[in-house]
């Protein structure tokens, strides 16, 4: 083996100042509960999990928090995970969710493709979009964005109640209604904002969490209003999000669909000028665990096989 990997109980040590996907109010948000080192000839690697118990355990295994926290360290690191000796972590399996960019890890799964909208290269729009902003506009809907320590309970609830109405209305897995103490917490992280847009009669109908990380500003959670959705108000917050990126000079992470191709990607290519794949690692630490609790399991294609729904 040629890299050595340990679990360290504290997810601190993989916090990094200036960046959400690793702050400590993302972490403690997320539930992070230790931070992966992993040390080679050429660097050491870090990333925050969340190490789990299976079926009560006393096995375990552990998986990244929730976006693009990835592992940090040296630019020009490029491991093979199966020369990764993994026996003192004690995990069976490990599911590590990469940032945007090359991975440290060779044989990383390319997920999705990512729609990023760039102010290093020429802007795009739909016309089609451009008009239904302007109507907008012109029908007394207005703008505000706010840092996220600056923003009110009494908003911080609205963006909630919007969020849910559109988990609800895309039949969203539970784990991704999250409470409003998370919201609370991340919002409290340096630079995160809280894109919103009024209607005319003052009504909060669409809005949007953005955070910047590892040199892009990601429109990381949002929703909108069952009630006024033929305007399609987050096309003025996604307008408001791309301005603000070209201010910061950072490339706007607007992430995926929910499928390949679906409407939800088709809405984002709409103010995208290029696309990036988002990868993820899937690793096995202890084979003969993995393969005893897998029995019985089907595989489809589900990691880890022994959390396949039955």
């Amino acid at each position: 083996m040629s890299a050595r990997a340990e679990l360290i109980e504290d997810r601190g040590e993989a916090a990094a100042s200036g960046e959400f996907f690793r702050s400590r109010e993302f972490l403690d948000a997320e539930g992070a509960t230790h931070t992966l080192r992993i040390e080679a000839e050429s660097g050491e690697l870090l990333a925050p999990l969340l190490v789990r118990e299976i079926d009560d355990g006393p096995e375990h295994d552990a998986i990244s928090p929730y976006g693009y926290p990835g592992l940090t360290g040296p630019g020009d690191i490029a491991l093979d995970p199966v020369t990764i000796d993994f026996s003192a972590t004690g995990l069976v399996s490990l599911f590590l969710r990469h940032r945007l960019g090359p991975s440290p890890l060779n044989g990383s799964t390319p997920r999705n493709e990512v729609q990023i909208a760039d102010p290093a290269l020429p802007a795009k729009s739909r016309p089609s979009d451009r008009r239904q902003v302007r109507r907008n506009l012109e029908a007394g809907y207005e703008l505000s964005l706010l840092p996220g320590a600056e923003t009110s309970a009494a908003q911080r609830a609205g963006f909630l109640d919007l969020y849910e109405q559109t988990m609800r209305r895309t039949a969203a897995a539970d784990h991704y209604f999250f409470p409003a103490a998370y919201f609370d917490r991340i919002l409290e992280a340096p630079r995160t904002w809280l894109a919103l847009a009024h209607a005319g009669d003052g009504a909060l109908v669409a809005a949007s969490i953005a955070a910047a990380s590892d040199g892009f500003l990601h429109y990381y959670l949002s929703g909108s209003a069952d009630s006024h959705l033929r305007d399609s108000p987050m096309k003025n917050v996604v307008a408001s999000l791309v301005e603000l990126a070209a201010e910061l000079r950072l490339p706007l992470n607007l992430g995926g669909g929910i499928a390949p191709g679906d409407a939800l990607e088709e809405f984002k290519r709409g103010f995208a000028n290029r696309s990036l794949s988002w990868h993820t690692s899937e690793i096995v630490c202890d084979r003969q665990r993995y393969t005893a609790l897998s029995q019985g399991r089907p595989g489809n294609g589900f990691f880890p096989s022994y959390r396949a729904p039955r």
